[in-house]
C-alpha cells in the first residue's frame, strides 16, 4: 500500500531574527485558506483563501502562479535535484517585470538563509525590486524567494508583495506568509 507524505514550508528551519514571531501570527491567518490548488504535476499543493486566481502550467520549468488581494506567489518546479544556491540565485532573477524593466540594485532584508524542510535543503532571502513603470499600480516590490531542492525535485517559490502594502499590513504579511507556508511537497513511496 503507498503511503502519501507531505511536508509543508511552515517546517523551515532558522529564520530570520523576529520571523518565528511573525510565524506564529501567522497561524490564525491559515484559517482563512480554504482553497486547495495543486501544482500540474501534482508533487506540491497550496492554499489560498477563496477568490485567488490560481493558474499551473506543465513545462521546464512548470509554473504555478496564485493571485490575490494584491499579492503574487509563483511556484517554479523542476525534475531532478538542481545545485541549491545556483538555482536559488536563478529564481531571485525571476521579476514581475523584464531585466531591462528594473532597476539593477536590489536592498536586501536578508540574503541566502539556510535551513530545512523535512529532509530537503533550503534557502530563503527576501529583498526589494524598483520597476521602472508601476506593476499592477506600483514601482516597488517585496520579492522573498524560498528554494527548496529534496525528493527528486527543485521548487522555488517566489511570494511578492507591494512595499507600501507589506510595511503597513500586518494582515497581509500575515496572508502572503501563511500561503508560501501553505505550500506543501507530495511524494508517494
Amino acid at each position: 500500500m503507498k503511503a502519501l507524505m507531505a511536508v509543508s514550508l511552515a517546517c523551515l528551519l532558522n529564520w530570520p531574527t523576529g520571523a518565528r514571531a511573525e510565524q506564529r501570527a501567522s497561524v490564525s491567518a491559515t484559517s482563512s485558506l480554504s482553497q486547495e490548488h495543486w501544482n500540474a504535476s501534482r508533487t506540491l499543493s497550496l492554499r489560498t483563501p477563496a477568490g485567488w486566481q490560481v493558474q499551473s502550467t506543465s513545462g521546464e520549468p512548470e509554473v504555478t502562479e496564485a493571485r490575490g488581494d494584491g499579492l503574487i506567489v509563483r511556484i517554479l518546479r523542476r525534475e531532478g535535484e538542481l545545485g541549491l544556491d545556483s538555482l536559488h540565485v536563478e529564481c531571485m532573477l525571476v521579476r514581475l517585470a523584464g531585466a531591462m524593466e528594473t532597476f539593477p540594485q536590489v536592498e536586501y532584508e536578508y540574503d541566502f538563509v539556510g535551513g530545512e524542510v523535512g529532509d530537503r535543503r533550503a534557502v530563503d532571502s527576501a529583498f526589494t525590486v524598483q520597476y521602472d513603470a508601476a506593476v499592477e499600480g506600483h514601482r516597488d516590490w517585496r520579492q522573498r524567494n524560498l528554494t527548496v531542492v529534496g525528493g527528486g525535485e527543485s521548487v522555488c517559490v517566489v511570494a511578492y508583495a507591494p512595499v507600501a502594502v507589506w510595511k503597513k499590513s500586518k494582515p497581509a504579511r500575515r496572508l502572503l506568509t501563511s500561503v508560501v507556508e501553505s505550500v506543501g511537497f507530495q511524494k508517494w513511496h
